[in-house]
């Protein structure tokens, strides 16, 4: 037998009963997987930091932290976005079926647990999440820097080259995350279409984020790339609506969704000033407010590309 099919599946199970434990640990280890234990939701959290398990057994009803809580907590770590999730409960009825769908699990069953249909189920999801796994690893041997988000800027899965790059921002992950997360969403408030680019700041060069497609209602495609090098976002701006260089600043920024204070800051200007700017750009393209006037950069930039 060679080594990869010799490897043993790793289980998270996480269950507040120790009879519960005792009982599927049985199962699991009788199926030949190696089984960790958490008797919480922040243990598992702690596990999770060192470990990446194969597939997580999660019990629904927990004290402190319940499941739903807990799953929704696990899949903020990158390294367990392909990690399916199972929900145990003694609960059948659609809402809470429907919580655990809704908070990252794939699957659940009910108790008491049937233990062929728990393995069956369990080996559907490991072999789902290992192609998974697979295609975007080749994504990123190709070295393509794919992800997707949520209409909430939420990442849902990404290449692991787009986390090397976005580690590289200043500022701790959980804020730069957040950052990013608030950026995105407000990009596709604007509706961007295909092949619009949007700067990301901090980096070391210049990488931008290209907007690819809409994948389905909620699932949005993007990729990181390099910024064009030939005529910079200011000037087209600036060629195109006849504006001014600090107002073709200024109308770049609020394409990318920022509010003045926000732009004030970047620019180092008061937001009063920032208004001032507003006023002429919005004159100078025929528009009355920021709305419009982000459209129509926004499809400026994209025709450019």
């Amino acid at each position: 037998m060679n080594e990869a099919s010799s490897k043993q599946d790793v289980v998270l199970v996480v269950d507040d009963s120790i009879d519960s434990i005792r009982m599927i640990s049985d199962v699991l280890e009788e199926a030949e997987m190696t089984v960790l234990v958490a008797l919480e939701g922040s243990q598992a959290l702690t596990i999770t930091k060192n470990i990446s398990p194969d597939i997580i057994l999660l019990d629904a009803i927990m004290p402190n932290m319940d499941g739903f809580a807990t799953c929704r907590a696990l899949k903020e770590n990158p390294k367990l976005m392909d990690v399916p999730i199972i929900f145990m409960t003694g609960l059948s009825d659609t809402e809470h079926v429907v919580m655990g769908l809704k908070s990252g699990g794939v699957d659940y069953i009910t108790k008491p647990i049937n233990a062929s249909e728990l393995v069956a189920r369990m080996h559907v999801h490991l072999a789902n999440a290992r192609m998974t796994q697979s295609a975007r690893m080749a994504l990123d041997a190709a070295g393509q820097t794919l992800f997707a988000i949520d209409q909430d800027g939420d990442t849902l899965w990404a290449t692991p080259r787009v986390y090397q790059l976005l580690a590289r921002l200043p500022g701790g992950e959980s804020e730069n995350e957040r950052g990013l997360q608030k950026t995105l969403k407000t990009w596709l408030e604007h509706t961007p279409g295909a092949g619009h680019k949007m700067q990301l700041q901090g980096l070391d060069e210049s990488i931008c984020v290209e907007y690819l497609a809409n994948v389905s209602g909620n699932e949005h495609l993007l990729r990181l790339s390099d910024q064009p090098s030939n005529e910079s976002y200011t000037d087209l701006l600036r060629t195109r609506f006849q504006v001014t260089v600090r107002e073709a600043d200024v109308l770049l920024w609020i394409a990318n969704g920022k509010t003045n204070r926000e732009i004030g800051q970047i620019l180092e200007m008061s937001p009063r000033t920032v208004n001032k700017h507003l006023e002429q750009v919005f004159k100078k393209m025929g528009v009355e407010n920021r709305t419009s006037a982000a459209a129509m950069a926004i499809r400026t930039l994209a025709e450019k590309g």
